[in-house]
């Protein structure tokens, strides 16, 4: 598996590859220079389960406002700088705990190695990302437009640049909205380093669709042992970003904890709002600290038998539902009370 053989790289007060858990991350979309507005964002990042927070840096004021967020947050911050190298050593003063920046847009090379000589001296991992938009035109003239090659050599010439000034502690990202190409480029810079990789769809889209696409795609990379961290980018409130990972992740086997929610898609023998009642149970267990399987169906008929594989479940009737564990009925519930009966149920799961 690659990952189990990348580069141990410690961001903050978290390690990242040789086989360490998978950590999701998220984007604030605030303005940085607002500290108040950007630190209740990454409280209710950190409450849904974010692990490492980017936050752009554009400005001077957003490079100096890193000091006071990180008094008030609990994980790492990575400061994203583009084009002018002197936020990312002013991030880095300012208690960044990893900088994000694309060597190709910040400027001459003696630029890099001022941002590489303060990573060095604080010994702070630098992101190396390459997206698929910022390609040079050299590389897009050799491979006849925009590729998975051009991407993996764009980003280890960038990895070169900074090996060359003595430093290796690196993360890299390489992204692209083109699913299958970001897939294809993963799957070839995988075989070609040995540094931690952050995954992601980038700009994947709204709710919909950027939680298919980077489902497919995170899927497909995170299946072939590749990725370090991931985030889901989406174009929303960025709390749904880390509910889509965690998923993904549990999908894959990757990650334990939280409740699952299994659900059927209804039939004409649905008799009660199974659409609402199930969307009620997935909310009302978010924040119950179980790592279960929940069912959530539609009939009496097949209800007992769909739920066999879940540890608890509900099937609804004629003004009455059945309450089902293990794929045995437990008892009758009216129909009113299913969702308040299946809460308390899980609520002293651990006490029976």
């Amino acid at each position: 598996m690659y990952r189990d053989n990348t580069k141990v790289v410690h961001i903050g007060n978290r390690v990242i590859g040789g086989g360490n858990p998978i950590l999701i991350q998220s984007m604030t979309n605030t303005r940085t220079e607002d500290v108040e507005a950007t630190v209740t964002q990454i409280h209710r990042l950190e409450q849904a389960g974010c692990e490492i927070i980017r936050c752009t840096v554009p400005t001077m004021e957003a490079a100096l406002a890193i000091k006071e967020i990180k008094k008030q947050i609990s994980i790492p911050l990575v400061a994203d700088i583009h084009f002018d190298y002197r936020m990312a050593i002013a991030a880095m003063e300012n208690g960044a705990d990893k900088i994000r920046i694309n060597p190709g847009n910040i400027g001459k090379k003696e630029n890099v190695a001022a941002v590489v000589t303060v990573a060095k001296e604080r010994n702070i991992p630098i992101r190396v990302g390459v997206n698929s938009g910022s390609l040079e035109k050299d590389l897009i003239e050799k491979y006849g437009g925009v590729t998975a090659q051009g991407i993996v050599e764009s980003a280890l010439d960038k990895v070169k640049m900074i090996e060359e000034l003595g430093y290796d502690h690196l993360v890299i990202s390489i992204k692209s909205s083109d699913v299958l190409m970001c897939v294809k480029a993963h799957e070839i810079l995988a075989k070609e380093t040995g540094y931690p990789l952050h995954v992601g769809i980038t700009e994947s889209g709204t709710l919909l669709g950027g939680n298919i696409k980077s489902g497919v795609g995170l899927g497909i990379i995170l299946y072939q042992g590749i990725g370090d961290t991931i985030r889901v980018s989406l174009t929303g409130d960025p709390v749904e970003e880390i509910k889509s990972a965690k998923l993904i992740l549990r999908t894959l086997g990757l990650r334990k904890g939280g409740i699952e929610v299994v659900s059927c898609p209804t039939c004409g023998r649905t008799k009660i709002d199974l659409i609402q009642l199930a969307n009620e149970v997935e909310q009302m267990v978010q924040d119950i600290p179980l790592d279960i399987k929940v069912a959530v169906m539609g009939c009496a008929v097949n209800g007992p038998g769909e739920a066999r594989e879940a540890d608890i479940g509900i099937a609804g009737g004629t003004g009455e539902g059945l309450l089902i564990k293990k794929g045995k009925i437990v008892k009758k519930v009216p129909e009113d009370q299913l969702l308040s009966v299946l809460k308390e149920e899980l609520l002293n799961w651990n006490k029976e």
